[in-house]
């Protein structure tokens, strides 16, 4: 995603939000919604990366306390020809990840304890591609700059009936202002759905690349499919709005592909995947899963053998 789409996204998501607060409080309305929304596409440009992160409780980790999963981002981005990003941990027993940032250079990935104690090296190794792949394509920058202001959008219409009482004498005028304010979080939803499910298929792919193996990313897919169910992540729960940058939906272990889903269908991924590794000649065979990385492996020694080998 580059920079033109993203301001002209930010440009549509101000012209909606001046709307919304129209239709909530009349041209006053529009006008503060104008003041507001430059002030905030501003800081989500520059800030909205540090936002999400914090949102979540995500801690920043080193490569003395997570040696193996630094040795993998390592070779991982010197296949990619990135820079390292800033590695985060987030200590949540539901499994899953997401990457941030405005740019290659300012960039952040961010794990779950749950998804490095459950998932084997390699799958962990396919997680960590796909969300490079994010990086490598910017798609981070739209995603968390969207969730910053799709959460702006959702508190706007949370407090619009507040704020619109009693200042619409005109009745049709006054039912435009309540359909705003609950229309208003549906279109922020479609929003997310918009940019998530059109990037997570290229960024499999992409991240399949990257890792040298698209069966270890789909057997990561289906393991994340079925280790969401009955673990909530508190702070999505919190934060419904940055559901789409994690590579599953944090809110459910639904991977249905219909009109209410911020990710793309489960099988349609794992499909992709898998014939994307016919293509390349590589069969898939049942063996048992390597040793998950320890979310806590402060002690832990490199691997003798890189999962992924730099080019010469």
């Amino acid at each position: 995603m580059n920079y033109a789409k993203t301001m002209l996204l930010l440009a549509a998501l101000t012209a909606f939000f001046m709307v919304v607060g129209y239709l909530i409080a009349g041209g006053i309305g529009s006008f503060l919604a104008l003041i507001v929304a430059m002030g905030l596409n501003a800081y989500a440009w520059w800030n909205s990366d540090k936002m999400a992160l914090r949102m979540h409780n995500a801690r920043a980790v080193t490569r003395q306390s997570h040696p193996d999963l630094y040795q993998m981002l390592d070779e991982q981005t010197a296949r990619a020809g990135l820079p390292m990003p800033a590695v985060y941990v987030i200590d949540e027993d539901q499994p899953n990840a997401f990457a941030t940032g405005r740019d290659p250079s300012n960039a952040a990935v961010a794990a779950t304890t749950g998804l490095l104690r459950m998932l084997s090296k390699e799958e962990v190794a396919g997680v960590m591609a796909h969300e490079l792949a994010h990086i490598q394509n910017r798609d981070t920058l739209i995603m968390t700059v969207a969730a910053t202001i799709a959460g702006a959008i959702s508190f706007l219409a949370q407090y619009g009936l507040i704020f619109s009482y009693g200042r619409h004498r005109n009745a049709v005028t006054g039912i435009l202002a309540i359909l705003a304010v609950f229309l208003a979080p549906l279109a922020a939803m479609l929003i997310q759905m918009l940019i998530s499910r059109t990037r997570e298929y290229a960024a499999d792919r992409r991240g399949a690349e990257i890792c040298g193996n698209p069966l270890w990313l789909a057997s990561a897919l289906q393991r994340l499919q079925s280790g969401v169910r009955g673990r909530d992540m508190m702070s999505a729960e919190e934060h419904p709005a940055t559901a789409h940058m994690f590579i599953v939906n944090p809110l459910s272990g639904k991977g249905t592909d219909n009109l209410f889903s911020t990710h793309p269908n489960m099988d349609n991924r794992v499909a992709a995947l898998t014939e994307m590794a016919q293509e390349m000649g590589i069969a898939s065979r049942a063996s048992a899963p390597a040793a998950p990385i320890s979310a806590a492996n402060s002690t832990a020694k490199r691997s003798s053998v890189p999962l992924i080998r730099r080019r010469k």
